[in-house]
């Protein structure tokens, strides 16, 4: 986790930006929960116990700011709230996501897989791409069990 603060101090150096005490504790608690999406008010709850005084309109500028950089992406999975993700070290785009409908869980794919999309594009429309963004929504492995096993009970009161 120190060597990934030292390289946003150096993105954010490089760019003419401190990390203030108040920079470093948003981004610490995104370090801290990589793997999980969260709002502005997410992050900000869980940095005001690292530093209490701290209010919401600074970890919001913080985050855009971040985001600006493309330090951190701002997705938004169409329930109307903005989620920052850490852009992983060395990465071109961004991952992409499996949102599911009925839990509302978000899982991550690593690979681009959209290497031949982004060939077609840029040859046919003459469009150089910079980033793109792909989010699958559907149902997860989980709520689809839980379905499987409803969905047998459910025939075997058929059958008695």
């Amino acid at each position: 986790m120190k060597a990934r603060m030292d390289q946003i101090k150096n993105e954010l150096h490089t760019k003419s930006y401190k990390l203030t005490p108040q920079r470093e504790a948003t981004v610490e608690v995104l370090l801290e929960n990589e793997k999980d999406h969260l709002s502005a008010e997410d992050v900000y709850l869980l940095v005001k116990e690292k530093a209490p005084e701290i209010g919401l309109a600074t970890v919001y500028r913080t985050l855009e700011l971040l985001n600006e950089l493309e330090i951190v992406d701002k997705i938004n999975f169409g329930d109307g709230v903005s989620r920052y993700d850490l852009r992983k070290e060395g990465a071109n785009h961004s991952h992409h996501h499996l949102v599911c409908i009925q839990c509302g869980s978000v899982s991550e794919i690593e690979e681009d897989l959209l290497g031949d999309v982004e060939r077609i594009v840029e040859e046919e429309w003459i469009f150089k791409i910079k980033d793109h963004r792909l989010t699958f929504h559907g149902i997860c492995s989980g709520c689809q069990a839980a379905q499987g096993k409803g969905a047998e009970s459910s025939s075997l009161k058929a059958v008695y």
